[in-house]
């Protein structure tokens, strides 16, 4: 609850302008309370970043696991799981803030979206082989960068990505 209230805020005024006051308000918890939990913004700021990239990743294994799905189903909801979620006027105001402090954020902003490629490219590789798999992983990957910067919705998002999807298991 306080993590998840710690990302709103911060997402909806920016790094610089939370305050501890606010995030301990948003979680209905008081400022003390909150620092006992962690000792700082930029502490709070890691951890909140950091669970909602462990949800993701989680959220992304459990969908590509799905055999009873076709590969090009998995593929756009798992990226729909760590991408498309944060399109949209709320969830862009969390990538923008999370892209925009990556010096506050260490080794997680390598880590997480590497391991994101390692899990699309296991997912096709399973299925069409390891030799061209990692190409095609990294080409969806910057196909959904490119769009996510292009989407003026989520679903907008999706169907372009279900067609570039197509495109590269063909």
């Amino acid at each position: 609850m306080v993590l998840e209230s710690a990302m709103a805020t911060f997402a909806r005024f920016g790094y610089r302008k939370t305050s501890m006051e606010e995030v301990a308000r948003a979680a209905h918890i008081s400022r003390p309370g909150l620092y006992f939990l962690f000792s700082g913004k930029e502490t709070l700021f890691r951890a909140a970043v950091a669970q909602a990239l462990d949800r993701d990743i989680t959220a992304v294994e459990q969908v590509l696991a799905d055999s009873g799905r076709s590969l090009p189903e998995r593929l756009v909801e798992a990226f729909d799981q760590w991408a498309g979620r944060y399109i949209g006027p709320l969830a862009s105001d969390v990538a923008t803030v999370v892209e925009g402090h990556p010096d506050l954020l260490g080794e997680i902003v390598e880590t997480m979206p590497r391991r994101f490629e390692e899990l699309i490219t296991d997912a096709i590789a399973a299925e069409s082989g390891r030799e061209t798999a990692l190409p095609v992983a990294r080409t969806m990957i910057s196909a959904s960068i490119g769009l996510k910067h292009q989407a003026p919705s989520r679903d907008f998002y999706l169907e372009r990505l279900a067609v570039a999807i197509g495109l590269l298991l063909r």
